[in-house]
């Protein structure tokens, strides 16, 4: 039972409390930064379910239709390709300068923003400046890139941070899965709900975990070992991802039910294929970076316990392997990536 709008939006008090506040006297835009889990998106329709409304009542028909994504007045734009797309742009401002179809309000929730090209934004700006006065923009970004920067100079921004662990586990506990598996899924998710809500039912998760503990203790020094160990990352990381599956094919389903209700036009089989293969690779580099921070912290247990017998070249492994988990987010090729961080790696 919703008891909140805010009920969806996880360890986020400071976000929240700042939104309610905004309610009573909203400005033209927003811009929600935070990674990827961190419930900013819930916290959008919150928000927008309580700017329709003017304030957190759950149970009124706008709200519970905002909730669901399915209020007319509020307008999720997603982006259908690598990035914010041209036509996409001009639909947003086409659709802002349209009336609010209900109410006196309307909402535009931005999502992926920090795709968003220098092109894009620049032709977005004036819009998001100076909208109609019923429209409020809500714009959702992972991080403030340089394309950015002019449009987030004109938004009141609302910071969202990684979900704690304790969070994500009493979340989980919540939702009806058992403490154990709650916790282990909370450690492995870096703050992402999301990913924590797949972890918690993979049976695979103990087991991965375990394997990249043991790398440190498997390097010996030659190639061969490399290679070897690098093809089992890479293996452990697709058989993460493919733990996606069941969450794809229930999504999947949904779709063809409501196409069968409503028939094929702008049904959006293709928009959804390529956001769950754009979900896929990012879970799998979720997986490494989860498998790596494991790595890292059998270097410092090590160094902790007093078993390391070089602690200087422990020390120098953890900091290689923080400089790797970085230049995953720019998207290397990653055998070459980890094949040059594990001849780095001393053996313990």
């Amino acid at each position: 039972m919703t008891t909140s709008l805010w009920d969806a939006v996880v360890g986020q008090e400071r976000a929240v409390a700042r939104l309610r506040a905004c309610v009573t006297d909203p400005v033209h835009a927003y811009l929600f930064v935070g990674p990827p889990g961190s419930t900013k998106d819930q916290a959008a329709r919150a928000f927008a379910a309580a700017l329709l409304v003017g304030g957190d009542r759950p149970d009124e028909r706008a709200a519970r239709l905002a909730l669901a994504g399915e209020h007319p007045d509020v307008r999720e734009v997603r982006r259908v390709g690598a990035a914010i797309a041209k036509e996409q742009i001009e639909d947003i401002i086409r659709t802002a300068s349209l009336a609010p179809v209900e109410g006196r309000r309307k909402v535009m929730i931005l999502e992926e923003f920090h795709l968003l090209t220098a092109e894009g934004a620049a032709r977005l700006l004036k819009t998001l400046e100076e909208p109609p006065a019923s429209t409020v923009f809500v714009v959702l970004a992972d991080q403030v890139d340089a394309e950015l920067v002019t449009i987030a100079s004109r938004c009141v921004r609302i910071e969202f941070q990684p979900i704690a662990e304790a969070d994500i586990t009493a979340a989980l506990v919540g939702e009806g899965h058992e403490p154990a598996g709650a916790a282990a899924a909370a450690a492995a998710a870096a703050g992402n709900l999301d990913r924590a809500r797949v972890l918690v039912s993979d049976p695979g998760l103990a087991a991965r975990r375990a394997a990249f503990a043991a790398v440190p203790t498997r390097l010996d020094g030659s190639g061969l070992m490399v290679v070897t160990l690098v093809e089992e990352i890479t293996k452990l990381a697709d058989q993460a991802a493919a733990s996606l599956a069941p969450v794809h094919e229930r999504e999947v389903a949904d779709l063809e039910a409501r196409v069968a209700a409503a028939g094929e036009r702008g049904s959006g089989r293709k928009s959804l294929e390529d956001r769950h293969k754009r979900e896929v690779r990012r879970y799998r580099t979720d997986e490494l970076r989860s498998g790596l921070a494991v790595m890292a912290a059998t270097y410092r247990d090590a160094l902790v316990a007093g078993r390391a017998s070089r602690p200087d070249a422990a020390t120098h492994a953890v900091r290689r392997i923080h400089d790797a988990l970085e230049a995953l987010e720019r998207n290397p090729n990653e055998p070459l990536l980890l094949q040059h961080l594990l001849l780095e790696l001393p053996s313990l």
